[in-house]
């Protein structure tokens, strides 16, 4: 019975790459001389440090920049508050990964409303589609592509 998964992951490899490339943008540029700009990635968060809040802005595009130029969806990061300690601005931009129950019950609220003769199981952080044609997969896969979704959807492990 052909099947395939929707999934929504990081390429973490192109993600380290990507903060590489701005932590060496930040060290080289002029407007960021003597000002200890970093940027740390940790496992669900990449962790911007600098002396102002107009510096944190252009960290933010800088980064951004680097992540779509990398094939990351921006979807997948969300900045949240940035904390003001004396002379530090530190702002979290968090990573998200994996399809939350609201995102699972939605994708498959919009597979049964499509009247096809598929399933659709939610299975962790990922969601499972099965069913006896190939052709009603792929159409699936179209409709879901067309959803207005909060985060970036990949179609893996297709199989016949």
């Amino acid at each position: 019975m052909p099947s395939f998964d929707v999934v929504s992951e990081l390429d973490h490899h192109e993600l380290a790459n990507a903060v590489d490339q701005a932590n060496r943008e930040v060290s080289t540029r002029f407007d960021f001389k003597n000002s200890g700009s970093t940027y740390t990635l940790d496992e669900h968060a990449i962790k911007l440090k600098t002396a102002s809040d107009f510096q944190l802005q252009q960290m933010i595009d800088i980064l951004y920049s680097k992540l779509s130029r990398r094939g990351i969806d921006l979807k997948a990061v969300d900045p949240a508050d940035a904390e003001i300690s004396g002379q530090t601005h530190i702002q979290q931009v968090l990573l998200h990964e994996g399809i939350d129950s609201d995102l699972g019950r939605s994708i498959v609220k919009q597979i049964k409303q499509s009247k096809m003769k598929i399933q659709a199981a939610i299975q962790g952080d990922q969601v499972r589609i099965s069913g006896k044609k190939r052709d009603d997969l792929q159409t699936a896969i179209a409709q879901l592509k067309q959803m207005d979704v909060d985060r970036p959807l990949q179609f893996k492990n297709f199989r016949d």
